[in-house]
Order: structure tokens, then sequence, then C-alpha cells
């Protein structure tokens, strides 16, 4: 019988290059970031040395050390120590060659646990790029363990890596050395072995991260850049895709047009053109977008500016009630909540984690795009891009943002202080190039992911939602009439006295419902719901200007246009707030322990949207807006 395959985990703080090397080693395509907690979870993978024997790996989660209390860290800890799950045979501490103080208190403590240990000395171009001078074999000696010089993101050093876990495995370091007893001795003793390895440049010397961060982290021109970097991200999501989105819709339109020139009339084709391709298409024309933003935040992960985001929100968020630990969570919900809220785990005060996890949502995400898309640019008499629009959709970010920030500090006060008083540290990598395939892969991963939940979850709301539109059928002429007629017509009819002070008619609140499930769902339903044959038989395509185009000509019975700037901004604000997202109220539940913190977080966001959709709504139409 074959033995079972010897296991190795990768143990190292954040910003190491632990899953760069994971990949490295079995070719697989794991996230990389370069803020502590984008490694939330165990990740396995197998590879073979140079003779043929299999191995298999884990990666384990990025921390600073094994004795904190945050999730991260325990599931290292518990990994190591055989805990959770079998001691690993072999442990490769993954260092940054160029901050061997910080990183070497972590191998200490691997050492301790007395486990076969092989150090990679990662980034070595970068240590010697700041007139670092190493020394692996002296290291080597000091610590009693093989230590092998790589490169993990372009691949050198693999080779000799591999060689280094041999069989028999290294034996494991002698443990009396290491058994210093706290966190200051080893702290001494790392900074004692960094002198004796790495001959370092004056302390007057600069580097290129040093004059950098004279402008990003500068007190006052930090904020400028923090500012402007934000702004230029979202000029260029709806500046730059504008062409590929129009490609997108060309193409729906000529697939709906050859679908009605191919087949005879009828529900089926009706369902195609309407349901399939109009309401699936009119969601999938806002990808360019939402690919943009997922690069945008790649970009920042990879060149080492998301740590420098972290460090001047620091105190920003300290008046929340939070700390610089709860930032990465929070920005990784502006592209999806889902992440944002794992990566929750990297908190060690399991009341901030709470807060954090519970405001995550109000992080405008992804899945937001496509309807602030459709809406914005009706405050802007139908023009699309610009300043202007870049400006409005930083105000959108900013008051979710705003509002999230007051309730946490809110909950966080009535949650009280944790028992134990925790600390950000934060630890700032070089600067780098931006690992390009890393950064088109994490691209291709989300928007493939998108696609698959437009051809599922949307997909089937579609075909529910035309079946609700069409039947039950009326035999008249008049779609409007039809539209009243079918089931969603009557649902439309039968919420519209509770929508109505909100400013939305009974067919925008039917499409508010369908997406509870998806918020992307919105733009597909509105397509759908006021979809009308255009003139001389041609069919208008459910697209943005064109639905933007049809809301316009609806009327309330008064004559008051029923898509007034007051209605337009109550809606706005409604989907800044509401919880639409049944994913994320699974997962929320999952990573709280809760399913009451899962099911109050979504009745309280839910409330706090139509509250605050009727305010805004009935104060606009106080001063003259709603006509």
């Amino acid at each position: 019988m074959e033995s079972p395959a010897e296991t190795v985990a990768l143990a190292g703080n954040p910003n190491a290059g632990k899953t760069t090397l994971f990949n490295a080693l079995c070719g697989t395509a794991e996230k990389v970031g370069n803020y502590s907690g984008v490694t939330v979870s165990i990740k396995r993978g197998t590879f073979y040395t140079p003779h043929g024997r299999q191995l298999e790996i884990i990666d384990l989660p990025g921390c600073l050390s094994l004795e904190g209390g945050s999730p991260d860290q325990v599931i290292a800890g518990e990994a190591l120590r055989g805990i959770s799950r079998k001691a690993p045979d072999l442990v490769v501490c993954v260092i940054d060659a160029s901050n061997l103080e910080r990183h070497l208190q972590l191998v200490l403590e691997v050492l301790e646990l007395e486990i076969p240990t092989v150090i990679a000395l990662n980034m070595v171009d970068v240590a010697e790029k700041s007139g670092i001078r190493l020394d692996p074999i002296k290291l080597s000696e000091e610590l009693n363990v093989p230590v092998v010089p790589i490169q993990a993101n372009r691949g050198k050093g693999i080779v000799e890596l591999k060689m280094a876990m041999r069989h028999p495995l290294p034996p494991a370091s002698p443990g009396f050395r290491w058994q210093v007893g706290n966190e200051e001795s080893r702290r001494a003793f790392a900074f004692a072995t960094a002198d004796l390895v790495a001959r370092r440049p004056s302390r007057h010397t600069t580097n290129l991260s040093d004059r950098l961060d004279s402008l990003f982290l500068h007190p006052v021109w930090g904020w400028f850049a923090f500012v402007g970097i934000m702004f230029t991200l979202f000029w260029c999501i709806f500046s730059f895709a504008e062409i590929p989105m129009g490609w997108i819709e060309s193409g729906q339109d000529w697939l709906a047009s050859t679908i009605e020139n191919h087949m005879p009339p009828g529900d089926l084709r009706g369902l195609i053109t309407k349901g399939v391709v109009g309401g699936v298409g009119a969601v999938v024309t806002f990808l360019p977008q939402i690919l943009m933003l997922f690069f945008f935040i790649g970009l920042m992960e990879s060149s080492g500016y998301m740590a420098r985001a972290a460090f001047l929100m620091d105190g920003v968020m300290a008046k929340a009630g939070l700390s610089g630990k709860s930032f990465l969570p929070l920005l990784s919900s502006y592209a999806c909540a889902i992440p944002g809220i794992m990566a929750t785990r990297m908190i060690d005060s399991p009341k901030e984690r709470l807060v954090t996890i519970f405001v995550a949502p109000w992080m405008s995400c992804s899945a937001r795009l496509p309807v602030y898309l459709l809406l914005v640019p009706m405050l802007m008499g139908g023009r699309e891009g610009g300043t202007a629009q870049a400006l409005v959709f930083m105000s959108i970010y900013a008051v979710g943002t705003g509002t999230a920030f007051i309730v946490a500090r809110f909950l966080r006060g009535r949650l009280g202080p944790d028992k134990i008083r925790n600390h950000f540290l934060l630890e700032l990598p070089p600067y780098r190039m931006p690992q390009w395939s890393y950064i088109f892969r994490h691209v291709f991963d989300r928007g493939w992911a998108f696609l698959r939940k437009a051809g599922t979850i949307i997909l089937s709301i579609m075909i529910l939602l035309w079946a609700a539109t069409t039947y039950p059928r009326l035999d008249t002429d008049d779609p409007g009439a039809a539209m009243d007629y079918s089931l969603a017509g009557r649902a439309g009819h039968f919420i519209e006295p509770v929508t109505k002070p909100l400013g939305f008619d009974g067919k925008t609140g039917t499409a508010i419902l369908t997406s509870f499930a998806a918020r992307e769902v919105f733009v597909g339903s509105m397509a759908q719901l006021f979809h009308v044959e255009a003139a001389q038989g041609e069919e208008e395509q459910a697209t943005r200007g064109h639905i933007r185009e049809r809301l316009a000509m609806e009327k309330w019975p008064d004559g008051r246009p029923k898509f007034s700037t007051a209605a337009v901004v109550s809606l706005l604000i409604f989907y800044i707030y509401a919880l639409q997202c049944l994913p994320t109220s699974i997962i929320v539940a999952k990573e709280s322990g809760s399913w009451k913190w899962s099911v109050g977080q979504f009745f309280f966001m839910t409330s706090f949207a139509a509250l605050a959709s009727f305010l805004v709504y009935q104060g606009l139409s106080l001063i003259g807006f709603a006509s």
C-alpha cells in the first residue's frame, strides 16, 4: 500500500510572498495581495521534487505571530501544532529578505515547535536594490536550518528550494536555542541575527519607497494623492469602458434581430429576445465597468499602495470605533461584500470584527454598478461619462461609506470594549512593479464569476419575470393594458401603495423585489417591465439609453413624471443602503456564527434604506424636484 504524501506547510508574514511561492510550486493561481488578510483560509496543492517525490503543500494564512487571537493567526497556529489536523512534516518559512528583523520573529516561533524547517529567503532582488547585502550561509548557520534564496515572482530558486526538501526531510533544529520565552526576547534575537547576516546601507540613505512614501504618507499631500487616485479610478471606469460596452450593446441588438428574423412569432421567440437577450443582456452590458473596478483594486494591491491607504485611513477609522485592520475588508467590499466579510478573519478584536461584518455591505459593491450606471445619467440629461458623472459616483460611494462609519461608531459603543486591548500593527511592503499576470488573472476570474451568475441566477429570474409579465395574456394590441393584466402588473398595483411614498410606482417596486436575490437583476427587470414596441414594428432593445428614454416617458395619472429628480435620487439612496444579496447574508451568518446577526442585519439595512428613501423623496418633493 502506497504511503500518504508528506505534507509541507508554507508559513510567513503577510507580504512575504507565500501565495506567489505556492503558485510557483503547484502551478495554480491563488489570490495574491500586499495587505494582511488577503489569504484567509488554508489552500492545498501538490507538487513533485526533482527526484519525483510527491509532496502535499498547504498555504497557511499570513500572520505576524502564532500567539494572536485573530482567526488567521488561530488557523495558522492550530495547523502547525497539529490541533486542527495532523501537523505538517516540513515547514517552509517564507521571509522577506529586505525585512529580516520583522520576519525572523515568526521563524523563531516556528522553530520552537521543533518541526523540520526550511527557510525560503524571498525577494532577494528587492533587498539588493535597497543596498542590503545578504549572507544566506551565515543565516543558515545561526538558525541551524537550510536557507534558500529565491525570487518567487520570477521562478528563481524554485528548483533549489525543492532540492532542499530532500528525503529524508531535514531534521528539526535543536529547540533549546529558541526557548526564549516571550516576544521581546525573540525580537532582540531577531535584530541581533540581522546585524550578523545582512550589511545595510547608511541609515541616511533613502530608496525609492522612502521617496514615494514622503508623498503618499504625508499628512496633507497623502490625502490629496488618495483622493486623486480614487477620482482617477472612477473616471476611468466610466470613460474607458464605453467602447467595449458599445460593442456588447451592438452584439445584443444584432443577436435579437437575427433571432427575430429566423424564428416565427410566438412565446418562444418572445422569451428568447425579451427575457434572455433583453433581460440578461442589459446586465452583461456593464461587465466592462466591473472588470475595470477589479483591475484597479488589483493594481493597488500588487503595487503596494493598498497598505499605504490603510495607514492613512487608520486615524479616520478610529473615529468610527474601528482600526486600520478593518480597511482591507471594507475596501474589498467595494468589489464584492463576500470576500470583504471573509477578510475580517484577520481582525484580532471579536467585537470590531462583528461591526466590520455588519457595515461591509454598505460599501457599494460592483453589483450596484449596473443600477448606478442606469440611473445617474438620468440626473444629467441622459449624458454619460465625464468628470460630472465621476463626481456623482464618488458622492454615492462617500454617502454609503460615511453612513457605515456613523453606524459602526454607534454599534461599537453599544458592544463595549474588548477584554484585551488590541493594537493596529501594519507592515508597509516596498513599492513593486505590478504583477500583471496576477492582476489580469484576478480580473478574468471575477469577470467569469459575474458571467456565471448572469447565466444562472440572473437568467432564471429573467425567465420567471418574462413569464410574469406575459401571463395571463390579454388579447389586445395595447402593451400597457397587457402589462396591467399580467401577474407582474397585478403585483405592481398591489404593492404601489407601499412604494409610492418613496417615489416608486408598482413596476419599479416589482423590479426592486426581483433584485433582492441579486442587485444586478434590477436593470433587466426594468427593461422587461417597461418594455414597449417601437413605431413601425421596430423593436426597442433593452439597453441603457433605451431604458432611460422609456422611463422618461412614464407619467403619473396627474401628468407628473414618474422618474423625476426626486424619484431617481430616492431610488439611488435605496440601492446604496438596501442589503439585496442573499449569498452575502449566508456568509454573514457563517462568519459571525449567528443567524440572528445576519437576519438582524438584513432587516435593519432594508428598513434603513426604505426610511432614507422616503425622507429624501418627500424632502425633495417639498422643494419642487418631483415635477
